[in-house]
């Protein structure tokens, strides 16, 4: 038999279903304060219009609420705590499954960045909500989201977010980000460095310069007022401040060096490179992440260097440092040159001043630029402040590019080198050594010019040298006996004809024994 509360337990239950369904229509029909609101109305001036529904979709609109100020778009709104009423222009809500859509017309010109947050979901448009640049539209505690963008014009912005359950803040903030207007491909000149500070580890994000160096010299120690190891000390530059946390520096500096040996220590607390070409080679490299300390670089350098030196910092301690010292020799050379003579020789010619204490200039040749061998010696006047003109004629014949130098040697033994110079010479006629196929036992060697302490030398295919015939001044045709009249065996061999220094002429021969 059933329990005779059946019935009445019946009708209880159907009356609470009615009183349910009467308040879920009452709560679908939107708010009547708020339904002359046009929901697409943007605000104005700094100031949002933020409309406000039940539901975490907006489902009913109850009406709107303002964010900003005249000053500032930027809002932080916690609505007034868990599950309390909040007011709006039309009906209150429960702040406990809500939605708000805010919207705001703002005209913006620069480079900005947005941040947006919330617990739970939030988006964010620039172009009215067809498209959102930030949308973390899911359930989750209270977090941000940068955007970083270029902006000029008028933009309707809409910031959606919803709350379903917990704690509920929708936050916005908008900053326009500052960047330098220097040129940081600029250098500077003599003992002063241009230095260019970016606010991150890879020289990307430029803020502005300062300067380093002094009338005194190029010198420098800079710690960036960073005297505490702090990741937020504030380094001022000539126009936006850097953080003193993963920011880089690019000092940039130009100088005509005297001839000398120069020696380049450079230091940092974190990583630091240093070129003397303008950044296409690094003579020093330690870019890792490190404590401070220092490496040492030394070279010969005359003319115009173009210095570059970088540096990031990553956290704690931020120094980089600057050191330069010379050796210089006691000559200063003003010009030098080299000229093509008419009997196919090279005429060197230079000036040198301020030659206190120093000796003699040594002249050296090429043939690639790269190795290079004495070919003379010409004394300085001693100890003569005013300029001196030297020269020196380089006697040996040459078909095709030589290249040339001055090492610059001083009474205690110091040397250094002058740039090099270059010179193309044609020969109207060459060296010849014939005939390559040699029956009678001699062979003739033939030049246009006199060479001046000729030597030839015949070689076998394994380089072992087996005659040598020399003469104080070859010119013309000479005929050259081979070997005590030609009782080397039938083969092939080298001739080779030198100045005794640099080889003029080479050519392989055959040797046939009747």
């Amino acid at each position: 038999m059933k329990p005779i509360y059946t019935a009445l337990s019946k009708s209880i239950l159907l009356s609470i279903g009615i009183l349910l369904l009467a308040n879920d229509r009452l709560s679908a029909q939107a708010c009547a304060a708020a339904a002359s609101d046009n929901q697409s109305t943007y605000g104005t001036n700094n100031v949002w219009i933020g409309y406000v529904y039940t539901g975490t979709n907006f489902n009913n609109y109850q009406g709107h609420v303002t964010e900003g100020s005249s000053t500032s778009p930027n809002f932080y709104e916690n609505f007034g705590g868990q599950t309390v009423t909040y007011p709006t222009s039309g009906c209150s809500i429960t702040t406990n499954g809500f939605s708000v859509r805010y919207r705001l017309t703002q005209a913006f010109s620069g480079n900005y960045t947005f941040t947006v947050g919330g617990d739970d979901g939030f988006r964010f448009s620039l172009d009215g909500g067809a498209t959102w640049v930030v949308n973390v539209w899911y359930d989750h505690t209270y977090t941000t989201t940068p955007y970083t963008v270029t902006l000029n014009g008028t933009y309707n912005l809409v910031f959606e977010y919803y709350e379903n359950g917990g704690d509920n803040v929708a936050s916005f903030n908008v900053v326009q980000n500052c960047y330098g207007t220097d040129n940081p491909n600029v250098y500077g000149s003599g003992n002063f460095w241009n230095g260019y500070l970016y606010q991150d580890m890879t020289m990307t994000w430029f803020k502005g310069t300062i300067f380093e160096g002094s009338a005194a010299g190029p010198n420098f120690d800079e710690n960036f007022g960073n005297t505490t190891n702090s990741n937020t000390t504030t380094i001022n530059t000539n126009a936006c401040p850097v953080t003193s946390y993963q920011f880089s520096a690019r000092f940039r500096r130009r100088v005509t060096l005297i001839s000398g040996t120069y020696v380049f220590t450079v230091g940092g607390d974190d990583g630091y490179r240093f070129s003397l070409d303008g950044g296409s080679t690094w003579a020093i490299n330690n870019w890792n992440d490190h404590s401070y300390t220092t490496t040492t670089y030394s070279a010969n350098l005359s003319g115009l260097t173009a210095m570059v030196l970088e540096y990031y910092d990553n956290g704690g301690a931020s120094r980089v440092s600057f050191v330069q010292t010379a050796t210089v020799l006691p000559v200063t050379l003003t010009t030098w040159s080299v000229s093509a003579l008419d009997n196919n020789q090279a005429q060197l010619k230079w000036t040198a001043s301020d030659a206190i204490n120093f000796d003699h200039f040594v002249v050296q040749r090429s043939t690639d630029g790269a190795n290079f061998e004495d070919v003379g010696t010409v004394a300085a006047v001693s100890n003569a402040s005013s300029a001196q003109s030297y020269s020196y004629t380089d006697t040996d014949n040459w078909d095709g590019k030589l290249y040339y130098r001055l090492k610059m040697v001083d009474i205690d033994g110091k040397e250094n080198y002058s740039n090099i110079t270059s010179i193309s010479l044609q020969s109207a006629q060459t060296l010849r050594i014939y005939p390559t196929v040699v029956e009678s036992g001699s062979f003739v060697v033939e030049t246009a010019h006199p060479i001046q302490q000729a030597r030839l030398e015949l070689f076998d295919m394994s380089g072992r040298r087996l005659q040598v015939d020399q003469w104080p001044v070859l010119e013309g045709r000479q005929q050259v006996t081979v070997n005590n009249r030609g009782s080397l065996p039938a083969g092939a061999y080298i001739a080779r004809l030198s100045n005794g220094q640099t080889t003029l002429a080479k050519q392989v021969i055959v040797i046939r024994n009747h």
